[in-house]
């Protein structure tokens, strides 16, 4: 386990595409593409005749504990899940925090901000990134995983995530890209008898709304109530409010798991086109399953240069803990777009 820094914990994808315009396809930043769908920027739209009263999330808050199953005193909405991190970092009072890496690397960027001294479990890719519950200290009491974990595409067994809980620890989850991967069938979302149990999700990546920040927090309800009080007033807007009460409804739960059946079968058809650059060195972390691929490549640097050139944007690795400059990860996209990658990827290679 390691405490030290050594990589941008604050770099992400949308830095990978920030400075080139409309010019450049994105495969860096995992957010849905076509999105939002119509119908639901319309509803957003509805709500800004309202804009002159405060935000009120009672609504929001109940659809959403109506789509896990909760009691509504166990959610929090907050302004993107990234925010969550933020609060449980400032909120909550612990010793010896413990993030599970490679993983989205704002929980530790918050901790650290926050005063800690941040433990690190460092993944092997030799066991394909699969968590270890072993290798978790024993004494942390905080510990974050990610599920499916940004950037792996790993889906850990929730069991597995579980076995994590132990009476003091607080073990969160973060569950961003689970409506994603089709059944949800590892989430831990509606559970009530794991001990310490934090789950985060976010509204931004499937429904794209990553400009208007919304994501919540499940919980139990006296964390929820920490968490809360370390909040701003009224920290979620009116429209985003609206958005979150859209997003859990059963139309667009439907919608969702329609989506992330085919978001499978493009990711399918990723995995089949850069089987073909094997004898290139190039390897994919499998089995995968959220709405992206980790990929290592020999000269990851120098071809994710090329394909910029090329008009193509990746995510580079090796600003998370585990992973250095070979690794790259791959927005799934549809199949004309992915066509078009694996085109400009055969010329990156060659040149």
């Amino acid at each position: 386990m390691r405490t030290d820094s050594g990589h941008d914990l604050r770099h992400h994808g949308d830095a990978e595409v920030r400075d080139g315009g409309g010019s450049l396809v994105d495969l860096a930043v995992n957010v849905r593409a076509d999105t939002p769908p119509g119908w639901l920027r319309e509803h957003i739209a509805g709500s800004l005749d309202g804009l002159a009263a405060y935000p009120d999330g009672r609504a929001a808050r109940a659809a959403v504990a109506a789509r896990h199953g909760v009691p509504v005193e166990r959610v929090l909405l907050t302004a993107g899940a990234a925010e969550a991190f933020v609060l449980l970092a400032r909120a909550l009072k612990v010793r010896r925090p413990v993030v599970v890496h490679p993983q989205f690397t704002e929980p530790e960027a918050a901790l650290r901000d926050a005063g800690h001294t941040v433990g690190r479990v460092l993944l092997r890719e030799a066991d394909g990134f699969r968590l270890d519950p072993a290798a978790v200290p024993e004494d942390a009491d905080l510990v974050v995983i990610g599920n499916p974990t940004n950037p792996t595409s790993v889906l850990h067994p929730a069991d597995a995530v579980a076995s994590l809980a132990r009476p003091g620890r607080v073990l969160v989850v973060d569950e961003a890209f689970m409506d994603a991967v089709p059944g949800e069938p590892e989430s831990l979302a509606g559970r009530v008898d794991v001990p310490g149990l934090v789950v985060l999700r976010s509204l931004t990546k499937t429904w794209g709304l990553a400009g208007l920040r919304i994501g919540y927090v499940l919980a139990a309800p006296e964390t929820v109530a920490d968490l809360a009080r370390a909040q701003p007033l009224w920290p979620v807007s009116a429209p985003a409010l609206a958005a979150a009460e859209a997003c859990v409804g059963p139309r667009a739960v439907a919608e969702a798991a329609h989506a992330a059946h085919r978001v499978a079968a493009d990711r399918a058809y990723l995995l089949a086109g850069l089987a073909r650059f094997a004898a290139d060195g190039l390897r994919v972390v499998e089995p995968a399953r959220g709405p992206f691929l980790l990929i290592r490549l020999p000269r990851a640097a120098a071809v994710r240069a090329r394909l910029r050139d090329l008009g193509y944007a990746v995510r580079r690795g090796d600003t998370f803990p585990g992973l250095n400059e070979e690794w790259l990860r791959l927005a799934v996209r549809d199949r004309p777009t992915v066509d078009g990658f694996l085109t400009a990827l055969e010329r990156a290679l060659r040149r």
